[in-house]
């Protein structure tokens, strides 16, 4: 007999709307309250007090929303055990101060340093390789035949969530580890199809951590491009006559006129592919969950945290991934500056 589908009684889509209706009130409120605290203030002190107006609120939910968890995780990693615990009652979770114990263990616990590893070939191969495709891709079809519909083909795996992307290549690299039996991932199809021996793609270490990389790349390679291209196309037409003109052409109209056009939109999808590399989490919670030698930082995190009950060992994996995160964002800033200079 089917299970019958939960029922929401009135009093329960009343509490529900009542809720709602209070939460835009509130913000109603609010709103209207900053209009009248600007509107109070008059002379040379207007434009300070009005924008303090406008901006506080934001601000105060930055606050709340930002700063106080970043807080509490960095308190959480120099404890073990958990702080709540809902099973037993909030008042019945330990959590025992120890110390730098938890940043100690990243090193000590088996399969950490290796997860290390894994972190840096995929900072060191994602902004390097998607850069140099996105930027090679750009240079070929400037102002080519269907320069758009070239540009939308490699832009569309943004597109894609990276859990979607993840579960298109599970089907390339498909692997049927049967004696004689067929192999319906692309990849594995091709090398049968030439007389070579099929390969696990995914499950072999320590090439799968290099497999999940090129997922990667395919994704953020139409980031680089489309800023890149832009980049390209902003440099003006009299540059370029001007160094034609002086005979420069080819290979080194691209090293000494592009490459410097473009040098801070380099910086820049640099930079930000390199940060999103240090958090990607999707691609390999998605492909085996980090269970094949192949985890990285923030697939760590969530592991520790959530899988093996682990907090203050997860809280000292986000600490570092935000102090790894943090030099390429000051880096990024005092470029973005020089070249403001």
């Amino acid at each position: 007999m089917p299970a019958l589908a939960p029922t929401v009684s009135a009093a329960d889509a009343a509490s529900k709307f009542g809720t709602m209706f209070l939460g835009l009130a509130v913000f109603a409120a609010v709103f209207i309250g900053i209009l009248l605290i600007a509107s109070l203030f008059r002379g040379k002190y207007a434009e300070k007090a009005q924008a303090v107006a406008f901006a506080g609120p934001a601000i105060l939910f930055i606050a709340l929303g930002l700063l106080y968890p970043a807080i509490l995780t960095i308190q959480r990693s120099f404890y073990s055990g958990k702080f709540f615990d809902l099973n037993a009652g909030l008042g019945n979770a330990k959590a025992k101060f120890v110390g730098f114990d938890n940043f100690q263990k990243l090193w000590t616990t088996p399969g950490l340093p290796e997860v290390f590893l894994n972190t840096l070939w995929w900072v060191l191969l994602v902004p390097s390789l998607a850069t140099g495709f996105g930027l090679l891709y750009a240079v070929l079809v400037d102002k080519a035949k269907g320069e758009a519909v070239a540009k939308a083909l490699i832009f569309l795996p943004m597109a894609i969530s990276m859990v979607g992307a993840t579960l298109i290549w599970k089907f390339v690299y498909y692997f049927n580890g049967e004696p004689g039996g067929v192999q319906i991932g692309l990849l594995n199809a091709m090398l049968t199809g030439v007389g070579i021996n099929p390969h696990d793609f995914l499950g072999a270490f320590p090439w799968n951590t290099f497999f999940l990389i090129v997922i990667m790349i395919w994704i953020q390679a139409g980031f680089a491009m489309t800023v890149l291209s832009a980049a390209i196309k902003a440099i003006p037409d009299d540059i370029i006559e001007a160094a034609r003109l002086d005979g420069v052409s080819g290979i080194q109209l691209f090293r000494y006129v592009t490459l410097p056009s473009i040098r801070s939109s380099l910086i820049v999808v640099l930079t930000t592919i390199a940060i999103a590399t240090l958090k990607a989490f999707d691609i390999v919670q998605a492909s085996s969950g980090g269970t094949l030698h192949d985890s990285v930082l923030a697939n760590e995190f969530y592991r520790r945290s959530f899988v093996t009950q682990e907090p203050g060992l997860g809280a000292a994996i986000a600490i570092v991934i935000f102090l790894l995160v943090t030099p390429i964002i000051v880096f990024n800033v005092i470029q973005m500056r020089k070249d403001q200079a």
